[in-house]
Formats: structure tokens, sequence, C-alpha cells
């Protein structure tokens, strides 16, 4: 197994180190615009896996060397800047980093499943099945799994149940029009609907990548792992349904456009989408998140 992170900031690193402890792969290939920048993380990363029972080898590259991987992590970005600034006003920016990365990535890996966690990811997820080629069950965006987990926990420390026990997911976009689908949320085979509880945790939900943000200047670790959910599925054929970015292709009359809803993941990426039964208002905003990020993929096309 071969993976491949493209980009080496907060995150890409943070997702460097969480598969240097649970080494999946038999190489971890490292690609940044700033190639000093892979090499140091490469280097220090091979320091760290020699603490481990591991073998697997650690290096920087060039999209050369990323020929016949079987994972592409793409987490490449423009900085934020303004910790608090939104997803979509990084779109135009970070669309100029695909056009230059994805398409030799998926001329050297055909076969490759392609993960995106760069920011908008509903947008960039779009973009990256047209410039890569792949089919779109081998383009997966993180989405809103982060968000779902959030959710859980907050809901966890509420209800007194493990999150692992819970099932309640964030559909949508992964920005400010995203919902939680409450009327399929449940634990133990019971349902539980929404509540003053439940809107206020969601509320809480929304706000909490920002605050983390304002707080510390980025997030790292929670996507890192949530990406790691995505990797484990994958190299083991778990099969784990979870809620990602795909593309949508007529679900309540939505087409062109990746949002997330519930997905199966295994080897071969995403093996079946799911499609819950939705209350009137829950497929409502569904359609607004297609909306919203419909507006952020026209605003990547040449105009």
């Amino acid at each position: 197994m071969k993976i491949s992170i493209v980009g080496t900031g907060h995150v890409g690193s943070a997702i460097a180190f969480a598969a240097t402890i649970n080494p999946l792969a038999t190489e971890l290939l490292l690609l940044n615009r700033n190639l000093a920048k892979a090499e140091g993380e490469a280097i220090d990363l091979s320091n760290a896996s020699a603490m481990q029972n591991s073998n697997m080898r650690i290096r920087a590259g060039q999209i050369a060397d990323s020929e016949n991987s079987d994972l592409i992590i793409f987490t490449a970005s423009v900085p934020y800047g303004d910790p608090t600034r939104k997803r979509t006003e990084l779109a135009a920016e970070n669309y100029q980093i695909l056009e230059q990365w994805i398409p030799p990535l998926a001329a050297a890996s055909p076969g490759a499943i392609l993960i995106m966690v760069s920011n908008p990811v509903d947008a960039l997820t779009y973009a990256a099945i047209q410039l890569s080629g792949f089919p779109p069950e081998r383009v997966i965006g993180t989405g809103t799994l982060l968000d779902s987990v959030r959710y859980r926990a907050l809901l966890s420390a509420e209800l007194g149940i493990h999150s692992d026990d819970i099932r309640a997911y964030i559909l949508g976009e992964h920005g400010d029009t995203q919902f939680a689908a409450h009327s399929v949320a449940m634990t133990g085979g019971q349902r539980f609907y929404p509540s003053d509880m439940s809107a206020k945790l969601f509320q809480q939900t929304v706000a909490m990548g920002y605050k983390v943000s304002g707080l510390k200047g980025h997030t790292n670790y929670g996507i890192a792992l949530a990406t790691m959910m995505i990797i484990d599925s994958i190299v083991y054929d778990l099969k784990h349904t979870m809620p990602v970015s795909v593309r949508i292709d007529g679900f309540l009359g939505v087409k062109e456009v990746c949002l997330s809803l519930p997905a199966v993941i295994g080897r071969t990426g995403i093996t079946r989408v799911l499609f819950p039964v939705l209350l009137a208002e829950e497929q409502a905003a569904f359609q607004r998140s297609a909306a919203a990020v419909k507006t952020s993929i026209q605003a990547l096309q040449p105009s």
C-alpha cells in the first residue's frame, strides 16, 4: 500500500503523523509546493517511525515519485489568513492549486483513490472528479464526517450514551448550510427527534470549527483522524458507513454537485451511497446546500 499526501501544512502533517502512529502503508510519500518543508517532515516522521513497530518507508518527493499510489490524500491549500475566514472564500485560489496538481497526479496513479480534504471540500471534490477523470466512486471528500463526529460527541455527553452507539448524521454542505438529519437519528433502535437540546447542540457543532480556528489559528487533529477513518475503511475493506462528500446524481432532484450523504467505503472506494428518507424540511435543507455548493462550483468555471 502506497499513500501520497499532497500538502504538508497543519492538516497534511497531522494526517502524516497519524499515518505514522497507525502505519497502514508500506510507503508514505509527502509532496508540497515547498519541497524542503516536505523533506523536513519526512525526516522527523522517520525518526518517530523508528519508535514504532513498523518498517514503513517515509520520504518526500515530486509528483513523479507518487507513481502507482494506492491512495492520494489532497490537503494543499492557500493560507487561511484570518482563521475565521469562510471556507468558500478559498475556492478560486485552491482551484488553481488543483488545476496544477490533480491532472499529473491522476496520470501517475490512474488506479488510485483520491481523498479530498482541502476546502471548500464539496466544490473541490466535484472539481477533482472533473480534473482527474476518475470515476466518482474513487474521489471522496471528507465532507461532514468530522461535523457528524463532533455532533455525536456532544449528544453522547448529553445523553450519557457512548458516541459509537449513536447514529446521527450532519448532511449536505461542509459549511454554513449543513443540517442535522434528526428524523433518522437513533440509538439502540430508538429514534430521538428534534428538541431544544438537539437544536442547541447542532448550533454548537456548526460553530465548533470556527471556534477552534479562532482560538488556535487552525484546525488539524480532528480532521486528521477523520481522514484516517476513511483510510482505515479503504485499506482493510471494512465497508464502514460514514457521511462523506460524494457526487449527487438525482437524489431529491439534485445533480452535478458534491454533498455529504452516508456512504459505504471499502477497498475500491465508495461501494454504495445511502439515501435516507428525510422530512420535508430536511429535504429543503439538502436542496439549499446543493444551491450553495453549486454557486461555489460555478465560480470556479472559466468566464
